[in-house]
């Protein structure tokens, strides 16, 4: 399987190469191309991750492999490098976050169902085994009444503020208390920011921003029957879980998450930067 990059700024790129080609983890799969925003960037991503090929166009690779990876450091630029792909039916994992606008987003995953072409987009948080054990553990505490995670994330970062490292923290709470969070509300401090997810349900989490500092991930979850905190530890190599689901993708072409999840947790990090801007409490549209 001939997998393509799109995108060599961001360090993942380089990663997910080195674990296919060097560390080969995955047989019959590698990457064979890679696009980079400067020649540099795709220099340095290709030595790194033992890539044969750098395309000075990402159309370049249009018959020449078989799924495609989609990495910049900003969301913005996602989809629209993804869709001539989309467009020739070969599958498309995008990096986390899916994209910078739902809207976009929406117009994107219904491409993707009228051409039957398999997309997926998530955080590697979510998919650590340290996680996956976590959710066990907390099967044994009833009905659960909220909780908090833990991260670094910069509210200003200049690609794409809360969505660039908040995404992860969604996503945690995503898969412990589900996506239908109704509003947001984020209080900024200098150095720890803090933002609510409130549920229809009545459940609330709060996820605590870092700026400067940049401790591993946590989760704190609360129940009628106690209440439970772990670290997210990474696994020994934290790309190898996503590599697996997505390149599983490409070869059988089923999602592995659905597509609502996807554009939800990009709704609410659109409400969590509309709260940023206003201070205010705001729906998730």
């Amino acid at each position: 399987m001939r997998i393509g990059i799109i995108g060599a700024e961001n360090s993942h790129s380089a990663a997910i190469a080195r674990t296919l080609n060097v560390k080969k983890c995955v047989r019959g799969v590698s990457v064979t191309a890679i696009w980079g925003e400067t020649d540099a960037f795709a220099r340095a991503a290709a030595e790194k991750g033992a890539i044969p090929n750098i395309v000075k166009t990402p159309r370049q690779m249009l018959g020449d492999i078989d799924g495609l990876i989609v990495d910049h450091r900003h969301a913005r630029h996602h989809l629209k490098a993804a869709r001539p792909f989309l467009e020739a039916g070969i599958p498309v994992f995008v990096d986390k976050p899916f994209c910078y606008r739902s809207r976009e987003g929406k117009d994107f995953l219904d491409l993707a169902r009228k051409t039957k072409t398999p997309v997926t987009s998530y955080s590697a948080v979510p998919i650590q085994k340290s996680f996956a054990a976590f959710r066990k553990k907390i099967a044994t505490l009833g009905d659960l009444a909220g909780g908090a995670t833990f991260g670094h994330c910069d509210l200003r970062s200049p690609y794409g503020g809360v969505f660039f490292y908040g995404v992860h923290q969604v996503e945690m709470a995503g898969e412990i208390f589900g996506y239908n969070v109704k509003s947001v509300h984020i209080t900024q401090n200098r150095e720890c920011s803090t933002g609510q997810l409130l549920y229809a349900s009545g459940v609330a989490v709060t996820l605590h921003f870092f700026k400067q500092a940049r401790p591993k991930f946590a989760l704190s979850v609360v129940g009628s029957k106690g209440i439970r905190h772990q670290e997210i530890a990474s696994d020994p190599d934290p790309y190898l879980g996503g590599i697996k689901r997505f390149t599983a993708m490409f070869r059988t072409r089923r999602e592995p998450r659905p597509h609502n999840d996807i554009l939800q947790t990009v709704r609410i990090l659109e409400a969590l930067e509309r709260s940023v801007k206003s201070g205010r409490i705001e729906k998730v549209l």
